[in-house]
């Protein structure tokens, strides 16, 4: 999720044509469809996939369909070995797969469920993911794999088998725990987003200040003020009583020859 998402948002439930789902503030729907729904970030930097399939064999191996399914969109898709998971609402056993792929050079993360509903020698099997860019993923970790996996059939022909998955999303634990999450990861990040743009505009006024009065500010390291000095010379030095020396000349040195103490000074950087 880009930083400039506003965070009084939470997640919503949408309703598509198959299925509800749990939407994070300012995210798209880009598939909505009988065996699908995809979801992506504004910044197209991360996004949720589920996809499930019904009539498979009892004996499905849960890896081959997780990469089955991933391996399409997830060029150079690497898995970890799987761990028993908790399986999504009206399936009886899950397992979890870290992986890895790259897309356009950019390495990207995340984590797939796959969750698993027997019934009479078939089983319907359901794919659960999130994912994003390698660098972002820490943030999206604790909280975007429970989005994913907050969906729920409210049409018989979802998966090709009526009843898998269906629930009250609104009463659900597992919702209410992703919205807590994402609510707390939201209010983090705008927390960042307002505080880089506060120091931004700080900077910004200062130079703008700056070179209005055309001065340079210094800090005097006595007493670590800030002091504004013309922009006539590149250095300055300054000595206990707070006498300023000046000169353009970087080698030059006001200690040689003299009985003060003379003490470099630095620029200021807001």
């Amino acid at each position: 999720m880009g930083l400039d998402n506003n965070p009084s948002g939470s997640l919503e439930i949408q309703q598509g044509q198959f299925f509800k789902f749990a939407l994070p503030t300012d995210w798209r729907v880009a598939e909505d469809g009988q065996f699908a729904v995809v979801l992506v970030a504004p910044d197209n930097a991360a996004l949720t996939i589920m996809v499930g399939n019904s009539g498979l064999p009892a004996n499905y191996d849960p890896r081959q369909f997780v990469y089955e399914r991933l391996s399409p969109q997830c060029p150079s898709l690497s898995m970890a070995e799987p761990r028993p998971s908790q399986p999504i609402v009206g399936c009886a056993h899950a397992w979890e797969f870290d992986y890895t792929y790259t897309v356009n050079g950019v390495p990207c993360r995340g984590v797939a469920k796959c969750s698993v509903a027997p019934s009479y020698g078939m089983c319907t099997m359901v794919l659960t993911c999130a994912a994003s860019q390698e660098s972002q993923w820490p943030g999206y970790a604790s909280w975007l794999p429970l989005v994913a996996s907050q969906v729920a059939a409210t049409n018989g022909a979802a998966f090709g088998m009526r009843g898998v998955m269906q629930q009250n999303l609104n009463n659900s634990r597992e919702f209410a725990e992703a919205a807590r999450q994402y609510r707390d990861w939201s209010a983090r990040t705008w927390g960042e987003v307002t505080r880089q743009r506060e120091e931004s505009q700080s900077r910004n006024n200062f130079n703008f200040r700056e070179n209005l009065g055309n001065v340079q500010t210094f800090v005097n390291p006595y007493d670590s003020r800030s002091i504004e000095l013309p922009t006539t010379y590149s250095y300055y030095w300054v000595n206990r009583q707070g006498q300023v020396w000046s000169s353009n000349d970087p080698s030059a040195n006001p200690n040689v020859g003299s009985t003060e103490e003379w003490v470099k000074m630095n620029r200021y950087q807001p």
